[in-house]
């Protein structure tokens, strides 16, 4: 029988959620003025972000705070297949930027041209002048490469393509937009306001301007970049899945408990966290998705695996904190 702890790796948290609000609305206020003068960027001057779930509205928010602040983008066209998620997504970022006005870290005009940079659609055609598209849909490599196909289509033949995926091939994808030289991986963290890594994607085809000035974009609105070739998992997951699989091994095999786990790498690793904790955040039907992917994809890499007890877990809805 699984431990009945496991439901729940790790419940005594590492980090407090309410200290961890206050940061994420004290950094992102932090020094911001905003400003209404023309673009001064020398990377990307228009935007276009697809999807405005949980990693895609915070992208917009951020870029369209740097874009207020510093006026790297003339606009930002935010867009979603029906209006039901614009509408949750424009929500979402609303609220967070409402916080920010309730503690005084943006004035109520501040925040009106903050989002006076955004506009919200359902209509496609808004991306085609675009400079700079970053796509945050789901993580399905045929919906993605059927969007990029579409899109090398749409769009002017300079626009540059960056998909937030946190481990699909950004090779595939490159090469069914047409235009493998314009393309990157731009994969941020969340939440993405307050996250400050951003892992940039290259492939053999991307073209070496182009590369640098994603790096330079990613600077621009405040994130800090880090180079990485088309790799799976790229640099944090490919250290961060395997890791949680061993975890969930030595706990399968009954070699130690959760709780002896987690506590054995924050106080020996110095890990804010422990791997099943974090796990937990994730979400367990995320890391089995990466896992099996992986597994699938490179049956002869012996450090991807999928624990028994994680597909168990799924399969009983016990998704870590979302359940």
């Amino acid at each position: 029988m699984l431990p009945s702890t496991l439901s729940r790796w790790a419940s005594s948290s590492a980090c407090n959620n309410g200290l961890k609000t206050k940061t994420f609305f004290r950094q992102l206020g932090r020094s911001r003025s905003i400003s209404s003068t023309p673009p001064t960027s020398a990377t990307f001057d228009k935007l276009g972000v697809i999807g405005l779930g949980l990693m895609g509205h915070g992208i917009a928010q951020t870029a369209a705070m740097a874009a207020a602040k510093d006026n790297i983008h003339s606009y930002i066209i935010a867009y979603e297949t029906e209006s039901t998620f614009l509408d949750r997504g424009r929500s979402r970022i609303q609220g967070s930027v409402d916080k920010l006005v309730s503690k005084e870290k943006l004035t109520p005009s501040q925040a009106e041209t903050l989002l006076s940079k955004i506009t919200f659609t359902t209509d496609r055609d808004a991306l085609s002048d675009t400079d700079l598209i970053v796509e945050a849909i789901i993580e399905n490599m045929d919906l993605k490469k059927q969007l990029y196909a579409e899109l090398g289509e749409q769009c002017k033949p300079s626009t540059v393509f960056a998909s937030n995926t946190s481990s699909l091939s950004i090779t595939q994808m490159a090469l069914a937009s047409g235009r493998p030289e314009n393309f990157v991986g731009v994969h941020f963290f969340n939440p993405v306001q307050l996250m400050k890594l951003v892992e940039v994607i290259r492939t053999d085809h991307t073209d070496e301007a182009v590369f640098q000035k994603c790096l330079a974009w990613v600077k621009d609105i405040g994130k800090v970049g880090v180079s990485c070739r088309d790799t799976p998992g790229f640099i944090v997951n490919r250290l961060l899945v395997p890791n949680f699989a061993q975890a969930m091994l030595l706990v399968e095999r009954g070699d130690a408990t959760v709780k002896d786990v987690d506590l054995s790498m924050q106080l020996g690793a110095g890990h804010p966290m422990g791997p099943l904790h974090l796990a937990d955040y994730v979400g367990l039907d995320t890391c089995l998705f990466v896992m099996e992917g992986w597994v699938k994809d490179f049956p002869d890499e012996r450090a991807f695996v999928v624990p028994d007890i994680l597909r168990e877990k799924v399969t009983n809805n016990e998704l870590g904190r979302k359940t």
